[in-house]
């Protein structure tokens, strides 16, 4: 489990990821050789499992971000895994997720704008497999958005 130098170690990359070794440490109240050690020991047991850049896909020209809800038809064995494999295929889609209940599938999309949604929808999302049913619903605005844990 974590201990409370794991946590300051934790809280303070959360809040500044691009801080180097030594600035963490710092914070974290430890050496520089003591937070690298603690870092490898959580990259070990799953807890940090990678950093990644995150890059604002408005300043790239992406104006529409619509989430998609898909029923699939599952009347074949494999209906659940085609999907998933054609959706991977389609560059636009950001995430993609999976639900128990009336939906089953959860695609993320982004467009430049609504004529390349609305081409996207025709061309690529409409032709996946085993779609039962399709609800979307446009972004408006992003509340809050993160993974920071309250440690």
């Amino acid at each position: 489990m974590l201990d409370d130098v794991d946590r300051r170690i934790l809280r303070n990359l959360q809040a500044e990821p691009d801080l180097s070794t030594a600035d963490l440490a710092g914070r974290a109240g430890v050496t520089s050789a003591v937070c690298w050690r603690r870092m490898e020991k959580m990259r070990e047991g799953g807890v940090l499992i990678g950093q990644e850049a995150v890059i604002d896909w408005r300043a790239l020209g992406y104006e529409v971000e619509v989430s998609l809800r898909f029923t699939l038809e599952k009347t074949q064995r494999n209906a659940f895994d085609e999907f998933l494999i054609e959706a991977r295929k389609v560059p636009e889609v950001i995430e993609i997720q999976t639900f128990l209940g009336r939906v089953d599938v959860r695609l993320n999309v982004l467009a430049r704008d609504m004529a390349h949604y609305q081409d996207l929808y025709r061309t690529r999302i409409l032709t996946l497999p085993h779609i039962a049913d399709i609800e979307a619903l446009m972004l408006i605005a992003t509340i809050k958005s993160g993974e920071a844990l309250p440690l």
